[in-house]
């Protein structure tokens, strides 16, 4: 029987996650939790792909897609300092928080939600990537009260993923109201580990 095609468009986001990758087994490096950053405003992916293509006797004679980086640019009311140095591999002394050229960001693995009006969600994972120091902007208070919001940027490439017989940058998995199977399907896939909020033991290594 084929699977009903679902037209509804995504209202809002939600659970932003991420975790430490380790590069030799694909995972959660071992000792390090799934991290959730609050209050997620927006986040964008640019998956850049063009047509290339070959000429001969005056016409096109051949084309194939070259794909070119994953761009995510995510925008949250606040990143707590922690997250800051967790995703950046941020140096801190003394309860000091310091940034410099020889900073080592590690990879991480991210997933998010794209929240439907009828209670679906449809999970989004990004494998491996790493994130880029954000910019620091402060403004004066004037008449009103008004929010700041925090805008940081990283890029996503290829990876192993269980299952797959090629790399993928994106994993997409949607669950239905009240349902969370493909959710956690999906965190196995990126982290090797089941949502934080999950019961699923975590499989074993190499399973």
């Amino acid at each position: 029987m084929t699977e009903e095609k679902i037209y509804r468009a995504s209202t809002g986001v939600d659970e932003f996650y991420y975790g430490e990758i380790d590069e030799s087994k694909n995972i959660l490096i071992e000792g390090k939790n799934i991290e959730r950053i609050k209050f997620l405003q927006t986040i964008n992916i640019e998956m850049a792909q063009e047509i290339v293509r070959a000429y001969g006797d005056n016409k096109t004679a051949e084309m194939a897609t070259s794909s070119g980086d994953t761009t995510v640019t995510s925008a949250f009311h606040t990143i707590p300092i922690q997250d800051k140095q967790r995703l950046l591999g941020l140096e801190v002394v003394e309860g000091i928080t310091a940034m410099g050229s020889e900073d080592n960001p590690p990879y991480v693995g991210v997933v998010f939600a794209k929240t439907y009006e009828d209670g679906s969600r449809e999970y989004v994972g990004l494998p491996k990537g790493i994130f880029t120091r954000p910019n620091i902007e402060g403004q004066t208070k004037e008449d009103g009260v008004e929010f700041s919001s925090e805008e940081i940027e990283a890029q996503f490439m290829d990876r192993k993923v269980e299952g797959f017989k090629k790399e993928k940058s994106v994993l997409f998995a949607r669950d239905k109201a009240g349902e969370t199977t493909n959710r956690d399907a999906l965190f196995l896939k990126v982290f090797g580990k089941p949502h934080p909020e999950s019961g699923t033991p975590a499989e074993p290594e190499g399973a």
